[in-house]
């Protein structure tokens, strides 16, 4: 099979077409644009099909009254099934303990390994996580690490990070390095690490990289790191096609609004779904909402 790259970017949603609110309207973004032919990330380019890319509007609210949340989105987004509806109401920031086993068993890269194809988390996660007895393990809680721990791929850590054989959440690596003492790391830029998720994906079937950033930045309403945010993953979807191989299918795919409107937080606003490569018209085909991904890319993989 072709190989698929799943580009989480958590809280990022298709709003008004207004700078004033919504940085997608205001950011420096030639990567995207050039995909879309011009056209900008907001809910007006919905529909939007080039020789490169679709874009689509992900309903994140899946008939469930309430403002969307990660742990139920990600659920969603990664297993195809009706998460908030299944738990009974929109849940976050963590997966909801009664949906991690549905979690483990049930997501994209759970099911693309039983069914025989190579598949990669590409964050790398701090050893220190996994200590016996260690009282703070929020990061495990989150959607993709349960999945990749559920589909036994959770496994690029420091050395993996400092070789370029993983990539930090933040894309480049100034946070381990800040925080986490590991100065030893290279400074990359977010083109840099592009360049690396792309050697990544190109000797794996199905690749997962989680980037969560740019829905704390949005909890901040400042417009000024909002867009920051933004031309950091554009930056770094540029790098990643730089180095993609010819095959390369990418999914582009949020959980729920956030960064769209720096007003609000957490917003109703449909979730952007944004398919580039060799297979984005199939997949993009029946998109609508979360809960369409997964099954897009099973399809696509003959793995259904």
């Amino acid at each position: 099979m072709s190989p698929i790259l799943l580009l989480f970017i958590d809280g990022i949603g298709l709003g008004e077409t207004d700078p004033a609110i919504n940085p997608f309207a205001t950011a420096f973004l030639p990567t995207f644009n050039n995909l879309l032919g011009g056209s900008q990330l907001v809910a007006g380019s919905a529909g939007t099909t080039t020789d490169q890319a679709s874009l689509r509007a992900l309903d994140a609210t899946l008939g469930i009254p309430g403002l969307p949340q990660s742990g139920t989105g990600q659920t969603a987004l990664f297993t195809g099934e009706n998460a908030p509806q299944i738990f009974g109401r929109h849940f976050g920031p963590w997966v909801p303990t009664p949906l991690r086993s549905l979690l483990g068993e049930r997501n994209v890269l759970t099911l693309l390994k039983q069914s025989g194809r190579s598949v990669a988390f590409a964050n790398a996660y701090p050893e220190e996580v996994f200590q016996p007895g260690r009282k703070q393990r929020d990061p495990l809680r989150a959607g993709p690490p349960i999945a990749a721990l559920g589909a036994g791929v959770m496994n690029r850590h420091t050395p993996e990070l400092q070789r370029g054989d993983a990539i930090a959440s933040e894309i480049i690596n100034e946070g381990w390095r800040l925080h986490l003492d590991r100065t030893e790391l290279p400074v990359i830029t977010a083109r840099q690490a592009g360049h690396n998720l792309a050697r990544i994906a190109a000797t794996h079937d199905f690749t997962l990289f989680a980037h969560y950033s740019t829905d704390h930045v949005g909890h901040t309403s400042d417009m000024t790191e909002s867009i920051k945010a933004l031309e950091r993953v554009d930056e770094f979807l540029g790098g990643i096609l730089e180095n993609a191989v010819d095959d390369l299918t990418i999914v582009l795919a949020s959980d729920h609004g956030n960064l769209e409107d720096i007003r609000a937080g957490h917003t109703l606003n449909p979730a952007i779904g944004l398919f580039v490569g060799a297979h984005h018209r199939e997949l993009a085909e029946h998109a609508t909402s979360l809960t369409d991904v997964a099954p897009a890319i099973l399809k696509l993989a003959n793995a259904q």
